[in-house]
This record gives C-alpha cells, sequence and structure tokens, in this order.
C-alpha cells in the first residue's frame, strides 16, 4: 500500500489527513496534511482515529438474533432475505409506512443519497429522518427561512483569520475542534473573541470577554447585543436598507431588551452586554473594521426556542452589515463530520437532493424522473426523529426501523423512552461498525464499512465537497451500507435502478442535486482528485465553484434576507423547588458524539474514563458533594449515578454533563424531548435537575 490521502472520520471540519501502511493488517498510521481547515494540525481525537479500524470488537459478519435470543453469525444472503421477507410482510399488512430508516450525519453524502433514495423508491415510506435533527436542524431552519440557503458556513472557514471579532454563541470550538482554533487567533490578539457559555470552558479561557449567560438564555442575550448596536447608533442602516426586507423589524423585535433587563433574565452584566457589542461593531467594515463574525453551535441550537435563538443571531449580523461580505459574516459551526452534506440529499423528512423540498411538486418530478419512478410514487414529508422514535411500535407507527450511521441509546433525548420504543418493534435492524448500544438491542446486524475502507464524498462545514479514499480493505465479511441498500433493493423492487457502486451514486447524486440549492452537477470525482476545492452550488464542470455566498444576493425570492421578530422565552422545563438548578449537556475534548468509537481507543478511553458531573464549589458545600464521589441527579424523566467533578468553571445555578457514555453513564436518560416547533430539535441543552451526594459504602470510606 502506498500513502493515501484522505481526511479526517470525526466532526466536520474533516481535517486533511495521510495514512500510511504499518505492518498490522487492516491498520494504518495517520498524519496530518496541510489543507486550509487544519493547516497541519490534528486534535487527539484524529491522531488515533486508525485504532477504531482495528479494535478487538469490530463487526466482521451479519448477525441475526436467534430463538434463545442471542445474536449468532450468518451470512449476507441469510441476513437480507431475513430482512427483506419481514419487510415484505409487515408493509403488504400494514402499508409502506410501516417501516422507518433512521440515518446519520457521517455517512458520505453518497451513502445519505442512497438511504433517501431507498426510502422512497424502495421501501415507499416518508418515515425516514437522521440524527442531524439533534444537531444543526435549528440552524437550518433560520437560515433557510432568513436567507433563503443553508449552508454551515457561507463563506472559507480560514476568512475567521482576519476578522478583529468573533462573537461565538454555543460553542466551545477548543475541544470540539481544536485545529479550528488557530483561525481565531487574529480575533484572539484584538481582545476580540467574544463567548457565550455558562461554563467557563476551553475556548473562554482562550481570552477575550466571556458572557457567562444562565442556560436557555442565550436568545434574551442576543437581543440585548443588538438592542445596544441599534440605540447606540452602531448598525449599518445604509446594509439593512438595501439588503433586508425590514430594517424597522430589528428595532422593534429589540426595543424592550436594553442590557439591565437582560442582566435580570441571562446574569450577564449590563456592562459586559454592552462592552461585547461594542466590541463587535467596532470589527465591523461599517466602522472601518478589519471584520467581525457570529457564529452558533449547539449550544444555543439545542433548545426548544432553538431556530429563534439562530434567527436572532442572524439578526444581530444583518444589523452591523455582515453577511455577504467578504471577511464577515454569519456560520454555523457544523458538529458530525457529514453534517452539512448529510442534510442536502435525502435522508431528511422534508427533502429530496440538492436540498429541495420534498412538498414541491416540481422538486418531486424531476427527482422522480431521475430515479425512474414516477412522481406519485413518492412519499410526501415524514415525521421528524424525535417523533419518529416516539412513534415507533405505536398502533398508527412503524412496525419496524432500518439504523444507518447512528448510536440511538446514547444520542437521543429520554432515553427510557427510546428503549421501550425500540424493543416495542416487529425489526430492528442496525447497520454499525462495532457492537453499539443500539446495534446489540437489534434482531439483526450488518458489518459496514468505515472511513479508510471506502470510497466517497464528504462535505464539510463550509459547504467544501472532499473525497474520502480507502486506504485499506475491510475486515471479514464487510460491505458498505450501501450493500445493504442495493441487496435489500432487489429483493424488494428489483424493477428500480439501485447501484452499489460509491463512483455511479455520485454520478447519480450530480444529475439529482442539478437546479437545486445545493447543487453538484459540476462537481466530479476527477476536479477533486486534481485538487480543486470546488464549493457548491456548481452547476457546471466549468463552474468554478461557490466559496463566499451571497455577495450581491440572497436566497430568498427578492434576494433580500428575512428580517423575522423573535423574542425570548423560557426553558421548556424549568427550575422548581423540587429541581433548583440547570442540567446542561456537551463534549469533552477526548471523545465524540455518542462515544462508539472513542471509547473503544485506549488512549481516549483512559484520558477521560467515565461520565462526571461539573459542579461549582458553592453548592458541592451546600449539598455535602465531595470531589470524586458520587452524586445522583434525577429529572423529570429519570436519575442517574456518577462521579463529581468540582470546579468554579461552571456557573452555581449550573451541572454541567458530556454526553458520550453509554449505559449508565449516558446523560440522555435525563434529557427533555421537547421540540423546537419549527426544526423540531429536541432541548438536549438544558433542564431542571435535582442533585444530591450518595453516600460512599463503608470500605470506600475507609480507604
Amino acid at each position: 500500500m502506498t500513502a493515501v490521502a484522505t481526511h479526517c472520520p470525526y466532526c466536520a471540519l474533516q481535517c486533511a489527513t495521510t495514512l500510511h501502511p504499518v505492518e498490522r493488517p487492516g491498520a494504518v498510521e495517520v498524519r496530518p496534511r496541510d489543507f486550509p481547515t487544519n493547516r497541519g494540525g490534528l486534535c487527539r481525537k484524529g491522531w488515533t482515529a486508525a485504532e477504531v479500524l482495528t479494535v478487538p470488537d469490530r463487526l466482521t459478519t451479519p448477525l441475526l438474533r436467534n430463538d434463545d435470543g442471542e445474536l449468532v453469525p450468518a451470512s449476507w444472503s441469510e441476513a437480507l432475505d431475513f430482512v427483506a421477507s419481514r419487510i415484505r410482510s409487515l408493509q403488504d399488512a400494514q402499508g409502506n409506512d410501516s417501516v422507518a430508516v433512521f440515518g446519520g450525519g457521517g455517512l458520505t453524502n453518497e451513502k445519505a443519497y442512497a438511504l433517501g433514495k431507498f426510502a422512497r423508491t424502495i421501501l415507499r415510506t416518508a418515515n425516514v429522518d437522521y440524527n442531524g435533527r439533534f444537531c444543526m436542524s435549528s440552524a437550518a431552519a433560520a437560515s433557510n427561512r432568513s436567507f433563503g440557503v443553508d449552508r454551515g458556513l457561507p463563506f472559507p472557514l480560514a476568512d475567521l483569520g482576519g476578522a478583529e471579532a468573533i462573537l461565538l454563541v454555543g460553542s466551545n470550538i477548543a475541544e470540539t475542534m481544536p485545529p479550528a482554533v488557530a483561525h481565531l487567533a487574529a480575533a484572539r490578539e484584538a481582545g476580540g473573541l467574544l463567548v457565550v457559555d455558562p461554563r467557563r470552558s476551553a475556548t473562554v479561557q482562550l481570552g477575550g470577554i466571556h458572557l457567562q449567560a444562565t442556560p436557555g438564555t442565550d436568545l434574551a442575550l442576543v437581543l440585548a447585543l443588538t438592542h445596544v448596536v441599534l440605540q447606540e447608533g452602531l448598525a449599518d442602516t445604509a446594509y439593512l436598507a438595501e439588503r433586508t426586507d425590514d430594517p424597522d423589524g430589528l428595532f422593534r423585535s429589540t426595543a424592550g431588551w436594553w442590557p439591565e433587563r437582560a442582566e435580570r433574565v441571562t446574569g450577564v452584566p449590563a456592562r459586559t452586554i454592552r462592552q461585547a457589542a461594542r466590541v463587535l461593531a467596532a470589527a465591523a467594515p461599517v466602522h472601518g473594521g478589519a471584520g467581525a463574525y457570529v457564529l452558533t453551535g449547539r449550544g444555543a441550537e439545542q433548545q426548544s426556542k432553538g431556530t429563534d435563538t439562530v434567527t436572532a443571531c442572524i439578526n444581530l449580523a444583518l444589523a452591523l452589515g455582515l453577511p455577504g461580505r467578504v471577511g464577515s459574516g454569519y456560520g454555523c459551526i457544523t458538529g458530525q463530520g457529514n453534517g452539512q452534506g448529510g442534510r442536502e440529499h435525502g435522508q431528511k423528512a422534508d427533502q429530496l437532493p440538492g436540498y429541495r423540498s420534498i412538498s414541491d411538486p416540481a422538486a418531486r418530478a424531476y427527482v422522480a424522473g431521475v430515479w425512474g419512478v414516477t412522481p406519485e410514487s413518492l412519499p410526501g414529508p415524514g415525521r421528524s426523529a424525535v417523533e419518529l422514535i416516539n412513534a415507533l411500535g405505536t398502533p398508527d407507527g412503524p412496525r419496524a426501523l432500518l439504523v444507518h450511521g447512528s448510536n440511538l441509546l446514547v444520542s437521543a433525548p429520554r432515553l427510557a423512552s427510546v428503549r421501550e420504543r425500540l424493543a416495542s418493534l416487529d425489526l430492528l435492524v442496525v447497520a454499525d461498525i462495532v457492537p453499539s448500544e443500539t446495534a446489540m438491542l437489534a434482531d439483526v446486524v450488518f458489518p459496514v464499512t468505515q472511513w479508510a475502507e471506502e470510497e466517497g464524498t464528504m462535505t464539510s462545514l463550509e459547504g467544501r465537497v472532499l473525497r474520502r479514499r480507502a486506504a485499506v480493505e475491510p475486515p471479514g465479511l464487510v460491505r458498505s451500507d450501501l450493500a445493504v441498500f442495493g441487496g435489500l433493493a432487489s429483493r424488494l423492487r428489483p424493477e428500480v435502478a439501485f447501484s452499489e457502486d460509491p463512483a455511479a451514486i455520485f454520478e447519480e447524486l450530480r444529475v439529482a442535486s442539478a437546479g437545486g440549492v445545493a447543487d453538484y452537477a459540476g462537481i466530479s470525482w476527477e476536479r477533486l482528485d486534481a485538487g480543486e476545492a470546488l464549493f457548491w452550488p456548481c452547476p457546471a464542470e466549468d463552474h468554478a465553484g461557490t466559496p463566499r455566498l451571497f455577495a450581491d444576493r440572497f436566497g430568498t425570492p427578492d434576494g433580500r434576507a428575512r428580517v423575522i421578530s423573535v423574542d425570548h422565552r423560557p426553558v421548556a422545563d424549568d427550575l422548581r423547588s423540587d429541581a433548583p438548578l440547570y442540567l446542561v449537556t456537551g463534549r469533552v475534548l477526548q471523545h465524540y458524539q455518542s462515544g462508539a468509537q472513542t471509547r473503544r481507543v485506549a488512549e481516549l478511553a483512559e484520558a477521560e474514563p467515565e461520565v462526571f458531573a461539573e459542579i461549582h464549589p458553592r453548592v458541592a458545600a451546600q449539598l455535602g458533594i465531595v470531589d470524586g464521589h458520587p452524586v445522583r441527579m434525577r429529572t423529570a424523566r429519570g436519575s442517574m449515578v456518577l462521579a463529581a467533578r468540582v470546579t468554579d468553571d461552571v456557573r452555581p445555578d449550573t451541572v454541567f454533563v458530556p454526553f458520550h457514555f453509554g449505559g449508565a453513564g449516558a446523560v440522555n436518560e435525563l434529557t427533555n424531548d421537547a421540540l423546537d416547533p419549527i426544526s423540531r430539535m429536541p432541548e438536549f441543552k438544558v433542564c431542571a435537575v435535582e442533585l444530591s451526594a450518595v453516600a460512599l459504602p463503608l470500605a470506600e470510606r475507609s480507604a
């Protein structure tokens, strides 16, 4: 094997790497390479990514659950025949929607496209959604309604490097995407790094201004920042008049949010709010600044008002005249590896390839033509992720579920209910690389390829399309998810053409996306392999791609950004006498998403082996909690026991728990599945919790 140029399997930064051969079968050595996003750097997860290729419990053969309830090895033919037969029986008896499909934001573009096509042409079910609903959906909904386009960063990440001020709302980029910190250097040097977070996170510790807001109050804080910009005459009024549909709407919606009022709601001092607004404004082009950005992350988005919070952030950026200007703008820090591409090509409940709406007759007709089916045969919009999960096994819900690229028994909210719903199914099929918590509950498990074993494309947080390349052969009987879709398609509807070749699927994706918002028509593997940096939309092969959006117009019918009035409201599960603290969840440096991969890497597992709760010293003293000793957390949905980590890096009214752990360490047993009314994002990020010390056993007390 020669060295293979590819990209990291983890987050949407998609750091560039080179894989080099080693002596062990199936193993490689990862080395970083220079690329605009990571500039030759890697985080700890990226450096150790190759370890997941050879973990001892790697799934290498299909598994079928026998009459004794055990998962036993089977051939691909046996497993596919069994699944196809059960699907056929269920759909014959209860209709097409009795079978559902759940995808993931880590799937390649080809897999995401094939999953959506499989659901709608082979199963003909409306019940398809994916775990991106848990990640980027609020930012996507806000961007679509304000700009008419959703691309996480509508500019190259490297553009951040020249900015004097960057406002990060709910993003701990120093731990989630460490190589991206290099792009914050100018803002840090200028004292313009502004971070909204209830914790003194690693990102806060980079310097700048910390706006340590009460959990769930980001919206009120951003409204107050916008109030200062408008009331102090710092807005770009010419930009607002020329490029937005309702400049006066900004004044109306923020007039009541003076900083003193916001201080009472958010806990951020009024003077700090004014200071942050002035720093951000001074960096804006209208005031001669070098550039300013407003960026959002999951902390602001994973709330039942996440869409409105992101909308407020967009409104702030519009007030300062940032979107569409080189060196300034609004963006969403996309999380999952293919979180951008994964939501563009049809695995979302309401979308067809190219980021088309499934409710649009013209879009349905075009995509149906590409697929060789009639528009009438395509189902309509389906249930969003949480609503789909909650419907599983119910009288009018799906009786079967196929899961690809998601570990629901760790990553979904209110896990007791999720577990109950999955157990009620007649058929649960999981495609995975390791025996994840969800896979171990399945009736059928398909062993599938992972990053270094497959060809395909990914789309980074910038909308840049990248080539993923195979470096090693998959072990045992491992095949791609594409083989699952193709194998079932040939058994269920052989009249529908269904390739298993990623190159052929990408060519079809290009055609299916042509003319859509996310247009890949001009992006070919040949151009990517030649080293071209291609950002969508790229409508033709002689088109250079679009690194920056909105220079001349937004994606709305009249080209103007929409000013959407929003207002603050409390979290769905707010503090009460029996739950007087806020529980917030998030990530740590060593682990990724549900932890199914990183918890199997010895170096990462040893560095952060188990779940913990960050608790402020004042609260710990009041409740008799000792650092390192067990505590019990209880919410309206469940309870768990975990180790206390006493630190003043967290607000006194807040408890922080990472969500990467399964089993007894799964904090999503406690989180709320209340939904944002627009994005249908569940409110992972904040809920009321009761905290109490747990007495140690006598033997441990004396140790």
